[in-house]
């Protein structure tokens, strides 16, 4: 769970539209109407093949063909010196750079949130950028989206805050909009790979997706009945509780009291048989139960945002065990999120809500990540929720109506009746690479 309401990705973006529409109300009485969102706002644009890496410009990085491609340092082009924002150390890295193609975005896009899958050996890391462009034709600076490496003692870890250009800002994870009159219409990703001079080898990119939208502001969304009687199910993943872990190293982001996305992602990966080793752990106090939760609070920290929910991140996390498969979406519909329960994909899921919205929960929330385990017959919602007194007590049943608000919804009042913003359907799928049946689950809602 996060700290308390305050702003949060899509507040500029929802301030700069009232105050638009509050303007326009005022010079016109007759306003002309709304243009109709498309029908699915949302789109997943990816590299992961040989061809994919192939459309984007190599300053000294290579093409590996392997059982899954992958984006590597062929001959470093020059040297950085980095001061970490931590330590302030100051080191010197080697590099190779990769920047995409101009992609041209299947929907004009208020949003663009990345998410890549890597291996970054110790002595390396690499940096995502983003640049987007404008209907007009011109362009966003470069944005930092991630300084990652899945260890943290070459380098911390880190977004960065602080960046916009008066039409576009990064929210942490995200690339939004904050002129309501714009649109990116195109994006280009770059990618830098660091290692230690004169070591081999360097970081391995085998992912690079980029899931971009354009949602209406929405205080309630279209309700989805409940799928054919048969079609629901319940996966059996393990159950662990953030709450147990309050207190317990502070220094990533408050302890366990924060921890709902760590303990949300460990639990989707241990699902999928994937759990950290002894040497791991070992850094933990072995009188703490359930110790891999304390490294993936760790493994997913970023220093700037100082708390352990980028979504990116956690999706990288989850992709640096072998043959995983990770990506941040959006989905559109509580459909489409029975479609991938009934493939036996689980869905890690962002959304806010007060006490009252959400019956049975019983705490309010700005933001907050949950696993959709299933559905009952009758079509309610079962998830594990970390914020629940014990592991015991993490499964849960939610009012189908209730949660799909919560979870979808782009607008909400908090309890101070301040308007504030939601998630707007953001998910975590992680699945084996190889699991082909998976991965056609993941294609249905759009993701290759």
């Amino acid at each position: 769970m996060t700290a308390p309401e305050g702003t949060s990705r899509r507040t500029v973006l929802t301030a700069a539209c009232a105050a638009v529409t509050a303007t326009t109300a005022a010079a016109d009485p007759h306003p002309a109407p709304r243009a109709v969102a498309p029908a699915r706002p949302v789109a997943h644009h990816s590299w992961t093949s040989c061809a994919d890496w192939a459309q984007g410009t190599a300053r000294g990085t290579r093409v590996v063909d392997a059982v899954h491609p992958h984006l590597a340092i062929d001959a470093p082009t020059g040297r950085t010196e980095r001061t970490d924002p931590r330590t302030g150390r100051s080191t010197t890295w080697e590099h190779a750079v990769w920047t995409g193609p101009e992609q041209a975005l299947a929907v004009p896009a208020s949003e663009v949130i990345p998410s890549w899958n890597a291996h970054t050996p110790p002595g390396t890391w690499l940096r995502v950028e983003l640049r987007g462009t404008y209907a007009d034709g011109s362009r966003t600076p470069w944005y930092l989206m991630g300084d990652w490496a899945a260890g943290d003692g070459d380098v911390t870890r880190t977004s960065k805050n602080g960046q916009r250009d008066g039409r576009t800002a990064v929210h942490t994870d995200t690339l939004a909009v904050t002129d309501p009159g714009t649109r990116l219409v195109a994006c280009r990703a770059r990618l830098t790979l660091y290692r230690t001079p004169g070591s081999r080898p360097g970081p391995l990119v085998r992912r690079l997706g980029l899931t971009v939208s354009d949602l209406p502001d929405r205080f309630t969304v279209p309700p989805a009945p409940p799928a054919l009687p048969g079609v629901h199910r319940e996966l059996r993943l393990p159950r662990y509780a953030q709450t147990v872990h309050a207190g317990r190293f502070p220094e990533y982001d408050n302890g366990g009291e924060a921890w709902c996305s760590p303990a949300a992602s460990q639990m989707v990966l241990e699902y999928w048989g994937r759990r950290p080793t002894a040497r791991d752990l070992a850094w933990v106090d072995p009188a703490y139960d359930d110790p891999q939760i304390c490294h993936a609070a760790r493994a997913t920290y970023d220093h700037a945002y100082g708390g352990c929910g980028n979504w990116s991140f956690n999706a990288a996390y989850a992709a640096s065990y072998p043959d995983m498969t990770a990506v941040v979406a959006r989905l559109t519909s509580l459909g489409e999120l029975e479609g991938l329960i009934a493939a036996g994909v689980p869905v890690i899921t962002s959304l806010s809500f007060r006490a009252e919205e959400l019956t049975g929960a019983g705490y309010g929330t700005p933001g907050h990540l949950m696993v959709v385990v299933g559905f009952t017959a009758d079509g309610e919602v079962i998830a594990h929720d970390p914020s629940s007194p014990s592991n015991a007590e993490v499964r849960r049943v939610y009012r189908r109506r209730e949660w799909e608000n919560a979870w979808l919804r782009t607008r909400r009042y908090g309890s101070t009746g301040k308007e504030l913003t939601g998630s707007g359907g953001v998910a975590y799928l992680f699945v084996p690479a190889d699991d082909e049946e998976r991965r056609r689950a993941l294609a249905a809602v759009g993701i290759r």
